[in-house]
């Protein structure tokens, strides 16, 4: 996917998510009938921003800087840092007019908006397209030099186990081996030839959790295109979805994986590639580039598929179920292996230019996939800011919280201080994802 489209999908990405949130702040601010004196997406740093206008009590603007959002709710300190309104007699509108209840739900609002937009997401999705689940544990292609051509896997080889969880589906292999033991070390057992064998694989080994890093893809994955990106060399060469690849530089091409190595190991090159379009046979010259991809979503299934659908009901309790699984399962597993060691905190956080790569490449798999994406995101964006972490909704919520339970609350000098720490904090952790993303690409 080329560099404009992926920054395009980011911003949608973005922005969709920063509204949602500060928008719960907003409206829960306006129930409480608290002032809201700005809605801004995007931060304005230094007053550098791309527009603002003023309708009634509210500024509304778009900053420059892309990292978030922010509601500025009247007698509220935040990072913000205004502070004008500690001399003055409190206010009914302020937020430190009003019970602690109406404030903490005010500070908690934005989680809890994007907590219901994964749910709604992970709904919607279960309702569209359900479940469908690869009935098959054959490993179809493996790639040359990877892990598990190390360690004897060859096509054929049936996956019979994952550290002791059996395996009846493809599916299963993923779950098991890159949410289930993330960070851990992994024993496979495998059939090949009709003779049993266990693999231990070093967590060491697995530094990034992908099918690429293992290097084994499941039988029956025909070298089908699935869609091709608005500009790129697929499309400048004509690809079309639908295409069926047949042989790159000479080389028959009996598996998508394969088309795809090909294409990651000769980024800049040109290769002569083959397909089948309706019957008919087509060839062209194609050229990867920079970053090893040239524009399509290859791969479709052949084998048999389990079904399961939902309807308007049962689709609840299986959203709910995601919900749960890939988003506060899945980031408190990754956070206490981050803290433990096992996964390096390096390659586990990322920022905008992560992002942005994650975002285009969503969205090649298509609509649902991209809104999968964006609800993973939004649920990981709501535990990350109810974390009692100053600057935070939960740094804020954490104040509140000793306010009721001591009837009294924190003086204002501590909650400054703290503040701009917090926030200061944040910033510098901001530079650093930023950094680290840069050097990754």
């Amino acid at each position: 996917m080329d560099v404009v489209t992926t920054i395009l999908y980011f911003l949608i990405t973005i922005v969709i998510l920063v509204f949602v949130h500060e928008f719960g702040h907003f409206a829960a601010a306006k129930l409480c009938k608290m002032r809201v004196d700005k809605f801004y997406l995007f931060f304005d740093f230094f007053n550098l921003r791309i527009f603002k206008f003023v309708k009634g009590e509210t500024e509304y603007g778009l900053g420059i800087f892309p990292l978030g959002g922010y509601v500025k709710v009247a007698g509220m300190i935040d990072e913000s840092m205004d502070k004008e309104f500690i001399n003055q007699a409190p206010q009914p509108w302020e937020f430190r007019s009003k019970p602690v209840w109406q404030r903490m739900f005010v500070i908690t609002a934005g989680v809890i908006m994007n907590t219901l937009l994964a749910f709604a997401i992970f709904y919607v999705i279960n309702l569209a397209e359900g479940k469908q689940k690869m009935e098959t544990n054959t490993v179809g292609y493996v790639t040359p030099g990877s892990i598990a051509a190390k360690y004897g896997i060859e096509p054929g080889s049936k996956i019979i186990s994952v550290n002791g969880n059996p395996v009846n589906y493809w599916d299963d292999v993923r779950a098991n081996v890159f949410i289930e033991a993330m960070g851990e070390d992994v024993t496979i057992k495998v059939n090949t030839n009709g003779t049993d064998k266990e693999i231990f694989i070093s967590k060491n080994e697995l530094t990034e959790l992908n099918e690429r890093v293992l290097g084994i893809f499941p039988e029956k994955m025909e070298p089908m295109i699935q869609q091709v990106a608005e500009t790129g060399p697929a499309k400048n060469l004509g690809l079309q979805k639908g295409d069926v690849i047949t042989s790159a530089n000479g080389n028959p091409i009996l598996h998508s994986q394969q088309f795809v190595d090909i294409i990651k190991s000769n980024a800049g090159k040109d290769i002569a590639v083959t397909w089948n379009r309706s019957g008919t046979t087509m060839n062209g010259v194609v050229k990867p580039e920079a970053d090893s991809t040239i524009g399509i979503g290859i791969g479709k299934y052949t084998g048999t598929v389990k079904n399961i659908e939902y309807n308007v009901i049962t689709a609840v309790p299986q959203g709910l179920s995601d919900l749960w699984h890939y988003g506060v399962v899945l980031f408190v597993k990754s956070m206490w292996k981050i803290i433990k060691g096992d996964i390096a905190f390096s390659k586990a956080v990322g920022g905008p230019v992560k992002i942005a790569q994650y975002a285009g490449q969503s969205a090649e798999g298509g609509f649902l996939s991209f809104l999968g994406f964006m609800a993973m995101l939004s649920i990981t964006l709501a535990i990350i800011n109810i974390l009692p972490f100053p600057a935070l909704d939960g740094g804020h919520f954490m104040f509140l919280l000793y306010e009721g339970i001591f009837r009294k609350p924190v003086s204002h000098k501590i909650q400054i201080v703290v503040q701009n720490v917090g926030f200061l904090i944040l910033m510098a952790f901001m530079a650093f994802v930023v950094y680290n993303d840069i050097i990754h690409i």
